[in-house]
């Protein structure tokens, strides 16, 4: 197992009916600036129970952070934040949502361009104070220090984090899930499914307790996924799936191992380049990811395969090649494609065009053991078509 540090200092606030608690945990003279999206929450009630939650108290709302959340949109909540004296942020809403208002507190008192934030990057170490009422389990955004942005006008999306960013509180109520979109909740599930691989599928570093976390969390996400899509009103499949998600990435399955990351920033360029979902986007890249770096990666997709899918016929390849393919079946059966061109007819481009980003950008070592150069990455990003 590898050394570590850990610290997470997100309150947790779980379960039916915990909207109604968010006043005591913002300051009573803060001036609260409240953050959403298309304004979903003014139909599935959360935004009358937060408003009622905060009644009395100095809101500004800003409205219409986009998937993916575009650095352009956001600068404008910047300034307003600035010219009314924001002092406190509450993010309502799903990880596009919470990940802009991230940008904000960071943003606010920035001193110089906000985009060098992304770009340098800048590790975020004190920020405005927020918190958040998670209204789409995916992105673990919620208990976690890391935001992605996106700048529609140069086609880039970037990540950034830092231990200022970690919201003061996050409200996770699983009845929210009852009025969420098929479409939204299995791009949620393959987010966090996602995430636990990249964390989890490397090489094995002796860590038994953190290999067996991961391993539950994508054992409970299998056994939820169905259940959740068939009735989102289930609560005790919606409780479980929103505590996987937010489990997925909080930081704790991360900690004495080694870990991937490559799909993500794979993954962030199609959906720079094509706007394809942010999960849809993993869910092309990963497999093939795997097949091209199958030596590197054998031993623990042939343990995932036996302790996730119960595979246990075969050679150590066959049952990491095994492993693969199910996992796209396991896609397929939630309605996930797994092409690129399934989803664009200009995907030709897609290959060079990242190679070159990543070799501008000095991304010359991704993956677990920095070893994916860009040369690689066009070979993963051609697999996929």
């Amino acid at each position: 197992m590898l050394n570590f540090d850990f610290q997470n200092p997100t309150k947790i606030i779980f379960g039916k009916g915990q909207i109604a608690t968010i006043a005591k945990e913002i300051p009573a003279d803060a001036t609260i600036l409240m953050t959403y999206g298309g304004g979903s929450i003014k139909t599935n009630g959360v935004y009358e129970q937060v408003t009622k939650a905060l009644e009395g108290r100095k809101i500004i709302e800003f409205v219409g952070i986009e998937p993916n959340p575009s650095y352009e949109t956001l600068m404008k909540a910047v300034a307003i934040m600035r010219a009314e004296k924001v002092d406190f942020v509450l993010a309502v809403g799903g990880g596009s949502v919470i990940d802009g208002t991230k940008f904000l507190v960071a943003a606010v008192d920035y001193d110089g361009d906000p985009w060098e934030i992304l770009t340098k990057p800048v590790r975020t170490t004190k920020a405005m104070p927020f918190g958040t009422v998670l209204t789409l389990p995916a992105t673990g955004t919620e208990m976690n220090s890391g935001a992605v942005i996106t700048r529609q006008s140069t086609h880039e999306k970037l990540g950034m984090g830092g231990p200022g960013l970690f919201p003061k509180f996050s409200v996770l109520d699983p009845e929210v899930i009852k009025s969420i979109p098929k479409t939204q909740l299995v791009n949620g599930i393959v987010d966090a499914y996602t995430h636990v691989l990249e964390q989890y599928l490397t090489y094995p570093a002796g860590a038994l307790l953190q290999d067996r976390f991961a391993e539950s969390i994508l054992q409970t996400l299998v056994e939820v996924a169905p259940k959740i899509i068939a009735d989102p009103s289930d609560y005790q499949a919606a409780a479980n799936f929103m505590w996987s998600c937010t489990m997925a990435l909080n930081g704790l399955i991360q900690k004495g191992v080694p870990t991937d990351w490559a799909t993500h920033a794979i993954g962030h360029e199609l959906t720079a380049l094509y706007n394809i979902d942010h999960a849809r986007t993993l869910a092309i890249i990963f497999p093939n990811l795997y097949k091209v770096r199958f030596e590197n990666k054998k031993e623990k997709l042939a343990q995932y395969g036996q302790r996730v899918w119960n595979i246990t016929e075969g050679t150590l390849d066959e049952k990491a090649n095994a492993a693969i393919d199910r996992t796209v079946a396991f896609l397929h059966e939630l309605g996930v494609k797994t092409r690129l061109s399934e989803y664009t007819d200009d995907y030709a481009k897609s290959a060079e065009f990242i190679e070159k980003r990543f070799t501008e950008r000095g991304w010359k070592a991704l993956g677990e053991r920095k070893d994916i150069t860009p040369a690689i990455v066009k070979e993963i990003v051609e697999l996929s078509y």
